[in-house]
């Protein structure tokens, strides 16, 4: 995974060239997500800049790529995981000039005039900008989650620009935006296109359709094995909850193969090594020891303080690019995290985004009147990925240079999970007065991976899981930063997205002092930072609606009972 950055004219005539040192120099805002080369293109009419994290085809796969007659360029952030098929598919012949995965994409769009269709094709997570010279065309795609973060405006003199992340494009764009996930953008007729649409968004599409466990557990394990494409040592995080030990355990049976050879040949890093971080005595850092010692993986299992973790929090907010408080205090130890990791040498990790808003995780599911609602809030959260858990995980491991991949986010294993009629993943009593909790029915598919106190391990946020006193910690400190008066006038501080408590106080203030102006605010999603995404998912709980508290501790009734 890398960055990109493109700038495109909008008027004949305006030559781009002399914005060559400029593009570097926003682009060099963006080199922590790839510190190992820096590749440009400029002529009259575009510039491509690509700051690379070399993953696949380490020694070839620079980019900006050019196609072999010169007309194509391409600068992609991602990975596309099915791009051997996608190869042997071509109708037409294509000469690659490069091993990369990525360049399958010029490959299909010079094949096909259907966008949408061969954007759907694709299995991977990605952000690109193609670039045609002959056609004076510029192509724009973010993959169908949102994985990979994009962001677009256009500058003073009205030129296109993109970029990997906001602080690349905050000074030279006063419109400066998200690129929505699932679109892309042609400037062939000036259309932002929604190509990812899937029937099961529809409840009614879901209704009375039956996964059977060992359906679901197959695909998923194709989704890691899939994944697991690396020419570089990787590893999986491991907080010992049920959705990393899951991606864990998959992992580790194929570790010692070689993806990229069919399994044919041994793995060049045959050792699976797992990463977990807490706070001195964390819940999570004992649950990854089990889990660990389970699966037989190489654990690393780190510590870190309070102070640490305070005194990251600036730098934090600078790199993930929010104010929303869950997401600061989740990215706060990743991003420490991936700090470790990064000094021993791993730039990939698996990780286990995806899954609560897939199968119901967040303990506010237990309240749920019907399959409807419930199946109705998972596409709502799904929708909200990019502004939490996938922005969260991407930014904060690639602030280091290290790669997230998220396996319950793979587009073929969520055509599966997601057109299961919501009623089988919804909790409630069993024929012999047990309680099924969240995310049986993945749980089930899985028994016998993992030891019982890891596979029905209740769900902990990342942030509560480091050990409560983190999020406590924060609370005191905003408490003595932020003081009474201010918060009350927060609203004429902050007009837009105005926070509530005197921690979203203190996070919007430092957000504001990096990333100041209305449009940079805008990208952040507004209302109150808690797990539930709307109002019809609040009236679940009348207790919760009003929670001005994101943690998950907040959910009475339902935690705390669990944990009593």
């Amino acid at each position: 995974m890398c960055s990109i950055l493109g700038i495109f004219r909008q008027q004949t005539g305006d030559n781009l060239q002399p914005l060559r040192p400029l593009a570097l120099e926003l682009s060099r805002r963006q080199r922590h997500r790839g510190p190992d080369w820096s590749g440009v293109y400029v002529d009259e009419a575009a510039i491509l800049v690509h700051e690379r994290l070399a993953i696949v085809d380490p020694a070839g796969g620079a980019q900006p790529m050019r196609s072999a007659d010169g007309d194509l360029v391409l600068a992609v952030n991602g990975e596309i995981y099915n791009h051997r098929e996608l190869k042997a598919s071509l109708r037409q012949a294509y000469d690659f000039q490069t091993e990369s995965d990525c360049e399958v994409i010029s490959a299909l769009f010079r094949e096909d005039a259907d966008i949408g269709g061969w954007l759907n094709r694709v299995n991977g997570i990605f952000a690109f900008a193609l670039w045609d010279r002959g056609a004076q065309r510029v192509l724009i795609a973010r993959d169908p989650i949102g994985v990979v973060p994009l962001y677009w405006g256009h500058d003073g003199a009205g030129r296109l620009c993109v970029a990997s992340e906001m602080k690349a494009l905050a000074d030279l764009c006063d419109n400066v935006a998200q690129f929505p996930p699932g679109h892309f953008y042609d400037s062939a007729d000036g259309q932002l296109v929604a190509y990812y649409q899937r029937p099961w968004r529809e409840h009614a599409a879901t209704v009375d359709v039956r996964v059977d466990p060992a359906e679901l557990r197959e695909a998923f394990e194709a989704a890691v094995h899939r994944q697991l494409m690396c020419d570089v040592p990787y590893g999986v995080l491991l907080s010992g909850g049920l959705d990393s030990s899951l991606v864990a355990a998959c992992a580790a049976r194929f570790a010692r193969k070689r993806i990229e050879e069919d399994d044919q040949a041994e793995a060049w890093w045959p050792r699976l090594h797992s990463f977990a971080i807490g706070l001195e005595g964390s819940p999570d850092l004992a649950a990854a020891e089990v889990a660990a010692e389970a699966l037989g993986t190489v654990h690393h299992g780190f510590t870190y303080t309070q102070e640490e973790g305070m005194d990251a929090i600036p730098e934090v907010i600078r790199h993930i690019e929010t104010f929303d408080v869950t997401t600061i205090r989740a990215s706060t130890p990743m991003f420490l995290l991936a700090r470790r990791i990064k000094a021993m040498g791993v730039k990939m990790v698996l990780s286990g985004e995806g899954s609560d808003e897939i199968f119901g995780g967040y303990l506010y599911f237990h309240k749920a009147p019907n399959a409807r609602e419930f199946h109705e809030e998972l596409v709502r959260k799904i929708d909200a990925l990019h502004n939490y858990d996938c922005l969260r995980a991407n930014k904060s491991m690639m602030a280091w240079g290290v790669e997230p991949r998220v396996p319950f986010l793979d587009v073929a294993f969520m055509e599966v999970a997601m057109k299961m009629d919501a009623s089988a993943k919804m909790v409630g009593m069993r024929a012999d007065g047990t309680v099924r909790i969240e995310k049986a029915v993945l749980r089930e598919a899985f028994e016998g991976y993992l030891p019982d106190s890891i596979l029905w391990r209740q769900k902990e946020q990342f942030s509560d899981g480091v050990g409560y006193g983190w999020i406590d910690g924060l609370k005191d400190d905003a408490e003595a930063t932020v003081s009474d008066a201010q918060l009350a006038e927060a609203a004429a501080r902050f007009p837009i997205n105005t926070p509530v408590t005197k921690e979203g106080y203190w996070y919007r203030e430092l957000f504001e002092q990096q990333f100041p102006g209305d449009a940079c605010a805008r990208t952040v999603p507004g209302g109150k930072s808690i797990a539930c995404s709307t109002e019809t998912a609040l009236a679940w709980d009348a207790s919760f609606s009003n929670a001005a508290d994101p943690s998950g501790r907040a959910m009475r009734g339902v935690h705390q009972a669990a944990n009593a």
